[in-house]
């Protein structure tokens, strides 16, 4: 088998005029980015620098964070450059590379969500032996193992797109290298075996995760509406909905991106709701967690106060 590629890059149509430059939507994404950069970066920072939130549970909310920030890197700079200087043009090798972070960042991600929800039904349902089947080694392994779980996936797939021949079309309908869909769109040779590939990954990363997740909240629910306390409960429920949100959020779109049938209208809604891990996600889950969650607020309000005391301080001498 040879890589018989006679371009050298593709042509990212974007969302239709991608040709030109477009400052306003350009500072949008712009806004966007930097406000996930800066929500996930304050999450990561307040879970390594404060002891209290050295648990399972937080250790799980960084890996997140971190997550979102690289997948959000991997593709606005991208579109920011494209948006503003209307060159949507990406060499052959960035494009790989891109999509290769992000099926590594979406596989990962299908199972960290899959460990927190594991986490909760532990801590709701389990709260008495919490501590010794929850551990902070366990707690690391889980979070390794949704990461090399990640690689695997986006090292195969990728390595597979490689074999595939371009020889003709580079034109890419997306604004971002997605080769499960798009790239394979445009080779000149059988896909057959990147298609079965890709098939089979697709529902190892998400039926498995998802049934996960579904089984530990339908547990968790029950255990919650046994509980006398109506207190106990209200900080049961506190503690699980901002996680069952995001994953409402996640599955829900990623359902819409590769379930929906290939046509020429839902391509573009395909590409909407792509969005929404790209770029919104990285901005809403930072707020989801922050907000619904009195602990982090708290030590984001102690840090900020601190801050502007160190400031006066600095700005007194």
């Amino acid at each position: 088998m040879t890589n018989d590629t006679t371009i050298s890059e593709f042509i990212l149509l974007g969302f239709g005029e991608f040709s030109k430059p477009q400052v306003l939507l350009f500072s949008l994404f712009l806004v966007i980015y930097i406000l996930s950069m800066i929500g996930n970066f304050l999450i990561i920072v307040l879970v390594v620098i404060n002891q209290h939130f050295h648990t399972p549970m937080y250790i799980f909310l960084a890996n997140l964070a971190f997550m979102e920030a690289c997948c959000s890197s991997a593709v606005i700079p991208k579109m920011l450059s494209i948006l503003l200087t209307g060159d949507n043009h990406i060499l052959f090798q960035s494009c790989f590379i891109q999509f290769f972070i992000y099926a590594c960042l979406e596989g990962t991600e299908c199972y960290l969500l899959a460990m927190m929800s594991y986490d909760r039904y532990l801590a709701i349902c389990k709260p008495l032996h919490y501590a010794t089947l929850m551990n902070v080694r366990l707690n690391f392994i889980l979070a390794a193992v949704s990461w090399v779980s990640g690689l695997i996936v986006s090292t195969t797939l990728t390595l597979n797109m490689l074999w595939l021949s371009f020889c003709g079309p580079n034109k890419i309908d997306h604004y971002f290298c997605d080769a499960i869909f798009n790239i394979r769109e445009i080779s000149c040779s059988d896909t057959y075996f990147v298609e079965l590939s890709s098939f089979i990954f697709t529902y190892i990363f998400t039926f498995p995760p998802f049934i996960l997740i579904l089984a530990s909240y339908i547990s968790i629910i029950v255990t919650i509406l046994r509980m006398s306390s109506v207190t106990g409960r209200q900080k049961a429920f506190s503690t699980c909905s901002s996680h069952l949100i995001v994953v409402c959020l996640y599955y829900g779109t990623m359902m819409l991106v590769y379930l929906l049938p290939r046509t020429k209208k839902s391509t573009h809604v395909k590409k909407f709701f792509s969005l929404f891990h790209t770029a919104l996600s990285p901005v809403i889950n930072p707020l989801i967690y922050s907000l619904r969650n009195k602990e982090v607020k708290d030590a984001l309000s102690n840090g900020f106060k601190r801050f502007i005391v160190c400031m006066t301080h600095h700005n007194d001498k």
